[in-house]
């Protein structure tokens, strides 16, 4: 009887260490003591109680036809963050990563050089389609978002995600695939709160298109609290070698004064004259500060359009361009504010825009999350397809009908899973990775043949 007593115990013990573990495996944050992660508040960045300004680059060595992950090579990350060190950045824009890699090295790199990362969360082969976007949104699409969020949600360098790039622009029927692009932010946001992550912002960089630039940004902080970003960037090239009035910056801070959530230019740096990057000078003083939060200059490496201010390879050799040295010069020459910058504390829901014209956008109800993502927010979304994928923009599992608003917040409402030393503030320790249940059995195991023993004694 005993020995039959005896087989029962192991079999449930044994049991134990069979458990499976959840489909996507959450890896421990990676952390910097003196790199704590950005946060949202009012229509400012944060870091800890110190106002944050991006005072960065765009980083995308080949373009976007190079089909290349900087953040995946650790040479090339190696030879550009000793560039970025010299340019004095804070930031740096990735426009393009592969989900499917590690990146610990580089972004370990970065964060020992200070250096937080804005992450597009789209690639040429996963992205929407401004003039089909209805069947371009669709699960597989959002599997490969989710996955790059995956990816780079255990980093406190990690700043923020981009939803989109420049899908709409100054034709017309692009306005329509606005409501996508907002559902896509809305679902990312709620993703990083069903998965347990820190609150990452999340937001849209937007063409400075001037017959919609208004509506869109509008548009994309009105409706409820889960419909709304996190931030507005937009790109902007207007500023040639002029003045905060003859580039019409001016009249952009009258036009985004009380908007209500953090602005940033997410690229600039026009080069019809030559670059003095003066620009600066304006975004660090108190004309833009109440306003704007920084900017991305654009851009890093050189490549046909005639951008870039370092001329890349073969191999560890960097051309530094003339260009470089005076980038590097403004960022020294204009440096952090103090203060609070005249930030405003409270954040508001802008009116959404009515359809004219130039915004064709008729409703404010927002596309469904297709059927077939929504495992994802239990789940997770497994394995990214990285940038060898066969697509998403004519795949099917599209979005079967409106959402009603407020369905997009998150339904896991614990902890957040930030640092580790985070969670131990907290007391929560959600989302550092699955237990492993083997120790438990070994102890149980002893413990049951120590009282065997004495038992049988």
């Amino acid at each position: 009887m005993k020995s039959i007593s005896l087989m029962s115990v192991l079999a449930s013990i044994a049991s134990l260490s069979a458990a499976t573990p959840t489909p996507t495996e959450r890896e421990q944050p990676h952390k910097r003591a003196d790199l704590p992660a950005v946060t949202v508040s009012g229509n400012a960045f944060w870091k800890g109680k110190e106002r944050f300004y991006i005072r960065g680059i765009d980083y995308q060595p080949g373009g976007s036809s190079g089909m290349t992950d900087p953040l995946a090579d650790l040479d090339m990350c190696k030879r550009d963050v000793a560039e970025f060190k010299k340019l004095g950045v804070n930031t740096i824009r990735v426009y393009m990563v592969d989900n499917s890699k590690k990146h610990d090295d580089c972004m370990n790199l970065l964060a020992d050089a200070g250096i937080y990362v804005v992450i597009d969360a789209n690639t040429p082969l996963y992205s929407l389609n401004r003039y089909d976007p209805h069947q371009s949104y669709n699960d597989k699409y959002l599997q490969s978002v989710f996955a790059t969020i995956d990816a780079f949600a255990k980093y406190d360098n990690t700043l923020a995600f981009f939803s989109g790039n420049e899908v709409i622009n100054d034709v017309v029927n692009s306005t329509l695939a606005a409501k996508y692009v907002k559902a896509t932010t809305r679902d990312m946001r709620q993703y990083i709160g069903n998965r347990g992550y820190r609150k990452i912002p999340v937001g849209y960089s937007a063409a400075d298109v001037s017959q919609n630039r208004m509506q869109l940004a509008s548009y994309m902080n009105c409706g409820t609290d889960d419909e709304r970003s996190d931030f507005f960037a937009f790109n902007d090239y207007s500023w040639c070698s002029s003045n905060f009035v003859d580039s019409g910056w001016d009249q952009k801070v009258k036009m985004f004064t009380g908007y209500g959530i953090p602005i940033f230019l997410s690229e600039y740096g026009c080069i019809t004259h030559t670059r003095d990057f003066a620009e600066i000078g304006a975004l660090m003083s108190d004309k833009m500060t109440n306003v704007y939060s920084g900017g991305l200059m654009y851009e890093y490496a050189v490549e046909e359009n005639g951008y870039g201010i370092a001329k890349l390879g073969p191999g560890s050799k960097v051309e530094e361009k003339p260009e470089f040295a005076n980038f590097a010069k403004a960022m020294s020459k204009y440096p952090v504010p103090t203060g609070d910058g005249g930030f405003t504390s409270t954040t508001k829901a802008a009116a959404c825009p009515t359809k004219d014209s130039n915004w064709l956008v008729d409703s404010t109800l927002l596309p469904a999350i297709p059927d077939g993502a929504k495992k994802f927010m239990k789940d997770g979304a497994g394995t990214g397809p990285g940038l060898n994928g066969e697509g998403s923009q004519q795949a099917q599992g599209t979005s079967t009908g409106d959402a009603e608003p407020g369905s997009g917040s998150p339904t896991n409402t614990a902890s957040p899973s930030g640092s580790v030393e985070s969670q131990k503030k907290s007391g929560s320790t959600r989302g550092i990775g699955s237990v492993d249940k083997a120790p438990f059995v070994v102890t149980g195991l002893v413990m049951f043949f120590t009282l065997t023993g004495t038992l049988l004694l």
